[in-house]
């Protein structure tokens, strides 16, 4: 559904040609003469973006722009004034606005500007509304995304969370593998039963076995008393296991036993004992060529990827951070820190190969060092400003990657930074426009509404 825009300016010839051009469009378009008008109709028929001159009699924009704020934080305001009045502008972004057009500005212009708050406002709602639905279900709070990429995880974790099936969580390292796992046991019916967790690679070979099976009295040096493992702990709830690729050769029949026959087997001890337990894992290595090449077992692997969940990297799914910006700023304690137009152009071309992990370092390490309450780009790392560079673009992983992912994120990338024309993004990839629909189709790129 397209969004409804209120456009307020006392220009009768200039706010019709607006309204025109927004009609055009699609959306829904509220229209007022002047600020205090468009506050009254604003107050009561609520709309998803503001578009207010600056310069009007009476109430002149700024005070539009503060008052909605204060009515409603979450409705975007872009801001019309003249050229020359840049400084303008930027007083109005300081105080919360999303964007600005200077005039005279064109029919495309405006489309663009308004094109992008409103799907700003869409991913926003869409977030809200989704995170509702969840939560009704189970804790997804920690889980921030309202991108196409995150919708389709949550869908999975919706139809997953309350069944016994065994989960396999794949992804980059700082995707938020954990939090998945959380969320599904969070779901399930073994909610109030444990949630026990074990890094497989984190623990020495000679101590793994024991910690995850657990160990009798006597077993072997140092086990000066008997010990539960972690499937144990688990019993009647959830255990996860993270980095489960890392699992040693030797371990992975006996883990397999347990998936098959619900009992483990402690070191040391003749005797089986019962575990009702759920297995949730995660791993960030490409578990399917483990097994080809012979490092992990193929039949361990379909028990634990009974339902397999990819998590994408932050640098598909960029539209959200402006939501993961908001999120960390209030988890760190300030609702008030705001991101200016530039810094957020940069952290969202920013390739972020350690992910949702580094953006929250990120946000941590800006929270630290600002000089206000607005955050500028002159207070990003220099890295940020390599983001267009060729290596930051490509930005390959040291096992190596897929040509047609790379080639399908590069696509992807090109229609995002150019408002989704088909026609800017093959000039921008230096292609005919009619191998990018090529490359569109060949790679199910769904195109957002218009």
């Amino acid at each position: 559904m397209k969004a409804k825009i209120l456009v307020i300016d006392d220009d009768t010839s200039l706010r019709r040609i607006i309204e025109y051009n927004l009609q055009e469009e699609g959306y829904e378009v509220l229209s007022a003469a002047s600020g205090e008008e468009g506050l009254k109709l604003f107050s009561r028929s609520r709309a998803d973006v503001v578009v207010t001159d600056m310069k009007m009699s009476g109430i002149d924009g700024l005070t539009v722009l503060r008052s909605i704020k204060e009515l409603s934080p979450e409705t975007l305001v872009i801001i019309i004034t003249a050229f020359g009045k840049v400084d303008v502008a930027v007083e109005a972004m300081k105080a919360g606005a999303f964007d600005y057009i200077l005039k005279p500005f064109s029919r495309d212009a405006l489309r663009l500007t308004v094109a992008k708050a409103s799907r700003f406002s869409g991913l926003a709602e869409e977030n809200r509304r989704l995170k509702n639905a969840l939560e009704e279900k189970t804790d997804f709070r920690t889980i921030i995304g309202s991108s196409k990429e995150m919708e389709k995880v949550f869908g999975v974790i919706r139809k997953v969370a309350d069944t016994e099936a065994s989960v396999l969580i794949t992804g980059e390292s700082g995707t938020g593998k954990e939090l998945v796992a959380r969320a599904i046991h969070a779901g399930s019916s073994r909610k109030e039963a444990p949630f026990v967790t074990i890094n497989c690679a984190a623990i020495p070979r000679d101590l793994l076995e024991s910690e995850l099976f657990g160990h009798i009295k006597g077993a072997f040096t140092g086990a000066i008393k008997e010990k539960a493992g972690k499937f144990q702990l688990a019993d009647g709830g959830t255990i996860f296991l993270d980095e489960v690729g890392e699992l040693l050769p030797e371990l992975q029949p006996k883990l397999l036993r347990v998936l098959q026959e619900k009992e483990v087997d402690p070191v040391g001890s003749s005797r089986s004992l019962k575990v009702d337990v759920r297995v949730l894992s995660a791993t960030n290595l490409d578990i399917e060529k483990a097994v080809s090449d012979g490092q992990f077992r193929e039949d361990l692997y379909y028990r634990l990827a009974v339902i397999e969940i990819n998590l994408p990297p932050l640098r598909r799914r960029q539209a959200d951070i402006p939501l993961l910006l908001r999120y960390f700023c209030s988890k760190l304690g300030n609702n008030n820190i705001t991101f200016d137009k530039e810094s957020l152009e940069l952290l969202g071309r920013y390739p972020w190969p350690g992910n949702v992990r580094e953006l929250q370092n990120t946000v941590e390490r800006l929270m630290i060092m600002r000089s206000g309450d607005i955050i500028s780009a002159g207070e990003l790392a220099e890295k940020f400003y390599q983001g267009t560079s060729k290596s930051a673009i490509v930005n390959l992983p040291d096992e190596g990657c897929s040509l047609e992912e790379l080639e399908r994120e590069i696509v992807v990338e090109a229609l995002d930074r150019n408002g989704w024309n088909q026609t800017a993004a093959a000039r921008f990839l230096r292609i005919p426009r009619h191998v990018l629909l090529y490359r569109i189709e060949k790679y199910g790129i769904e195109l957002p509404d218009k």
